[in-house]
């Protein structure tokens, strides 16, 4: 199909299709809305701006042209493609055609949607989350749903909407047609196609893991350290407008703050944010009035702003699939963009996932050689000042163990020497004890007794014969008592009190029987 003109739709759809001055379709609107008309079920794949919306959009007004009573549900991923996905559609609909729509998202009024969903809107499109909302409200009825679309359909698997698509699917009748759009065609919705589907055509347009031709991409090899400021050159050396991709909210918030601070034109959009206020920073960037955006992935996929010239990735997506998506929001509708990458060395591994999903036979550069900032090879050369610095530190390592083992010698040769010393001083130690010995033996009075050890004697030297055998007692009996007759062999002892002692001043005093009083403190 060359031209809108040749498809068999109604007249007030193709006049309103020549005032918005759609005349030649792009290969996945010339492919799949004629058998779309047919009433075919449709299994579609194309690169992302490839022009799908409008792909399902003709179809899909066409149909409830011809039937009155049928209505028709598109499902979308987010709430930003969902109100893209209804602006195309109400672009298409004329005065004539009479077709009332009802947007159905989170984050906006729930009585607005309702007044919609009251006043018999056809056309419904809206999130997973919010349909089923207004399912359980029993404020939809699906019953006379004749059309059905899936949007994005890989998206919103990845995004976990699994349970509820098919908790809607239950409400939609058998008797429909569905169409199924993705970028990317993954084993899980080949699955939901041989389950929904009812023998689907396989359009396919192109690759869908390889970018569109027209944007250039770029590389940059940065430290992590280092990314911010090299972020602020590229602002200041590229014109027009910049989509900035980074891996979290908060980072995002934060980048922004910090912009605005320099004096940059600048504005987030991530999840957390209400729909006003991401609807008013995606019109104020479509409109030109902010020149960067700062964004997570939530504005990945479907995010249709022509003014998009350069695409930065901050941060690498997480799924290798997401990148793709990524610098497809530039080089839109035929026109011309260009996507950097922001490269740290702890990107390696993810960058290479990349690669292999847009070239299978890409083969990663081996560990050894690494790639300079001109991503030029360069091998083991003496300018690698990391490599050089731990060889240094290897080889000092290796000479300090030598010379702490000479060390270790040495002490241990010094250590015999000390052993032979202290061997000869313990020698004449027992010498000098022998030769006092005898000195002690010599003294006079000592004659007669027999000669002993060194420990006998010096127990008999120690010993004082007119002293009391030591030792305490609290029995005021012993104090009186003379000493018996075996305990002294002179029978000369002295007799010893402890009158003069203070110690023990306050025990001969003390009562034989006595008890200790209990004294208990009132309460008060």
């Amino acid at each position: 199909m060359e031209n809108f003109k040749l498809l068999k739709i109604e007249v007030s759809l193709k006049n309103s299709l020549q005032k918005m001055n759609f005349t030649k379709p792009t290969p996945i609107q010339g492919m799949a809305i004629p058998a779309a008309i047919e009433g075919k079920d449709i299994l579609g794949t194309a690169q992302t701006g490839t022009g799908k919306t409008l792909a399902f959009s003709i179809p899909l007004i066409n149909k409830l042209i011809l039937d009155k009573n049928a209505f028709a549900l598109v499902m979308c991923p987010t709430r930003e493609l969902a109100t893209q996905v209804m602006e195309a559609i109400k672009s298409i609909i004329s005065d004539k055609i009479r077709i009332k729509t009802a947007l159905l998202i989170g984050g906006e009024s729930m009585q607005k949607q309702l007044r919609q969903l009251g006043n018999r809107s056809r056309i419904i499109v809206g999130t997973p989350g919010r349909i089923n909302d207004h399912l359980k409200r029993k404020s939809l009825n699906l019953s006379a749903t004749k059309y059905l679309v899936l949007d994005e359909t890989d998206r919103m698997l990845d995004m976990g909407f699994t349970p509820q698509i098919e908790m809607i699917l239950k409400f939609v009748p058998k008797d429909h047609q569905t169409l199924l759009f993705s970028a990317t065609l993954p084993q899980n919705i080949l699955r939901i196609s041989d389950r929904y589907l009812n023998k689907p055509e396989r359009i396919s347009t192109g690759a869908t893991s390889v970018p569109i031709a027209k944007i250039k991409q770029e590389t940059l090899q940065v430290f992590k350290e280092n990314k911010y400021n090299e972020l602020i050159d590229q602002f200041l050396a590229r014109k027009g407008s910049i989509l900035v991709f980074v891996k979290t909210k908060r980072g995002a918030d934060k980048m922004v703050k910090k912009l605005k601070e320099e004096g940059h034109s600048a504005d987030a959009i991530h999840g957390d944010l209400r729909q006003s206020k991401r609807d008013r920073v995606i019109n104020s960037f479509r409109k030109g009035l902010k020149r960067i955006l700062i964004a997570t992935d939530v504005a990945a996929r479907g995010l249709d702003i022509p003014l998009i010239q350069h695409v930065i990735n901050y941060d690498l997506p997480q799924v290798p699939e997401d990148y793709i998506h990524r610098i497809g929001r530039t080089a839109r509708a035929g026109s011309e963009g260009s996507a950097l990458t922001f490269l740290t060395p702890d990107d390696r591994s993810m960058w290479n996932s990349i690669n292999k999903l847009i070239d299978p036979n890409f083969k990663p550069a081996p560990s050894g050689l690494r790639r300079d900032s001109k991503n030029k090879r360069r091998g083991k050369g003496p300018n690698n000042k990391k490599r050089k610095f731990r060889e240094e530190k290897k080889f000092n390592f290796k000479d300090k163990r030598k010379s702490f083992g000479k060390k270790r010698t040495d002490k241990s040769e010094r250590n015999d020497k000390k052993k032979e010393f202290s061997f000869k001083e313990k020698s004449s130690f027992k010498d000098k004890r022998k030769s006092f010995v005898k000195e002690r033996q010599d003294i006079p009075g000592k004659s007669n007794e027999k000669k002993d050890t060194d420990f006998k004697f010096k127990k008999k030297f120690f010993k004082n014969k007119n002293s009391k055998p030591s030792g305490f007692t609290n029995n005021p009996k012993y104090f009186g008592k003379k000493p018996s007759e075996s305990s002294s062999k002179d029978g000369e002892r002295k007799s010893f009190s402890f009158k003069g002692k203070k110690k023990f001043k306050s025990r001969n005093s003390r009562p034989k029987n006595f008890t200790f009083k209990k004294h208990s403190k009132k309460r008060r």
